[in-house]
């Protein structure tokens, strides 16, 4: 794996797609907003001639099928990151300040995210130095899962994850590098335009998930290469000598948007702290996937819903949600399995049971075998909460 870039020359400079931490301008919003039309336009286009064919010939071969549903998951994912960028967007996200193990949580999300990888066939390569930091969980973690979305999606080979400190004053440097186009094509002409998705929505979230927390993010693409750097401000270090390193709350700065009036720890009130979290809902009786659909539908988190087990377990061998929330009833030998697949990846991963008797709601922190448990009739009020907790235990 190649060392983290030196600081960039002029030239350098200008290649990068971002050199700064302030608030981005309205006319950056409206790109941004342009952008996300065209991205969520073009998969709907795609999707409405498969439809029209459909409609015509009154069949559709497989090959239409995929097409169908690949250009329906891409705008739907394409309006779920409008959703998250319209949140960063409010002006009204209150910035919490809490000791996060960087290094803990990005292992965490690359745990998450390894069946995805296998499946693609990339691999993550990493060399992660234990770093802890001061920043708002919530977004670190969507910060972190923005970041391998639009690297996975832009590699033509590996990704390379670095995370060391910066010469004093020490600070959080985590580098990601991927060659964004086969060395085969490096002698075509068109190989110095970028890729699109490069500058694709996803690199948007990045881009502005990071700006949000005050993290300077520096992008550089040179011969089929990029490199993006993220670099913390805010950095706990327990080594002799490092100074610009907080270890108190009043030596915190606030990031350009943060609508707190000084530099005290703070909880979180952001409306949606969970804003792109991936819930995958199970249940064979579907007023019960509506019900448990409606009760977390102003959370922000992306849902999906299968009618059983063995839907579930076929949707997980490519990539894990977050969590699952399932019925009671479809508890069997399937569901122990893949139970079990999962915990051996992601020991924190969250379970949350739904019966449909008269029960107290349990936290996964309260029960023997670790997952939480919600009585049908409390889904509506309770619900919210539990996955609150859940998805949040391993920030």
């Amino acid at each position: 794996m190649s060392s983290p870039p030196s600081a960039p020359t002029a030239s350098a400079a200008q290649a990068a797609a971002n050199d700064f931490a302030g608030e981005p301008s309205h006319a950056q919003w409206a790109d941004i907003v342009q952008q996300l039309g065209a991205e969520i336009a073009g998969p709907l286009s795609t999707a409405m001639e498969r439809i029209h064919d459909l409609i015509s010939t009154g069949q559709i071969d497989r090959q239409s099928l995929r097409t169908l549903k690949e250009s329906v998951a891409q705008a739907r994912e394409a309006g779920m990151m409008g959703q998250q960028l319209a949140r960063l967007a409010s002006g009204r996200l209150r910035l919490s300040r809490e000791r996060m193990h960087l290094t803990q949580i990005l292992r965490a999300v690359l745990a998450q995210r390894s069946r995805e990888t296998q499946a693609r066939g990339i691999q993550v390569r990493q060399v992660l130095k234990p770093i802890e930091v001061i920043t708002d969980g919530s977004l670190l973690f969507s910060l972190l899962n923005a970041l391998m979305d639009w690297a996975l999606s832009s590699t033509h080979s590996s990704v390379d994850l670095r995370l060391d400190l910066t010469p004093w004053p020490a600070k959080a440097r985590l580098v990601c590098r991927f060659a964004h186009r086969s060395l085969d094509l490096l002698e075509d002409p068109r190989s110095q335009e970028l890729p699109r998705a490069l500058n694709s929505l996803s690199w948007r979230l990045v881009e502005q998930t990071a700006i949000t927390m005050g993290v300077l993010p520096l992008r550089e693409d040179e011969a089929g290469i990029t490199v993006l750097t993220l670099e913390f401000p805010n950095t706990v270090s327990e080594e002799p000598g490092m100074s610009g390193t907080p270890s108190t709350p009043s030596a915190l700065p606030l990031p350009p948007n943060d609508t707190a009036r000084d530099s005290e720890y703070l909880p979180s009130s952001n409306s949606k702290p969970l804003a792109g979290s991936h819930v995958l809902i199970v249940a064979q009786r579907r007023e019960l996937r509506t019900q448990i659909q409606a009760a977390i539908q102003h959370m922000g988190l992306i849902v999906d819903l299968v009618g059983s087990m063995a839907e579930a377990v076929q949707f997980c061998e490519d990539g894990l949600p977050h969590g699952i929330v399932f019925e009671a009833g479809l508890r069997d030998a399937d569901f122990e399995r893949l139970r079990a697949e999962i915990v051996a990846e992601v020991p924190d991963f969250s379970f949350v049971e739904v019966l449909d008797e008269p029960h107290l709601t349990q936290l996964s922190t309260a029960t023997a075998d670790g997952m939480a448990r919600i009585s049908r009739h409390h889904v509506p009020d309770a619900l919210p909460s539990v996955l609150l907790f859940e998805l949040s235990k391993g920030l």
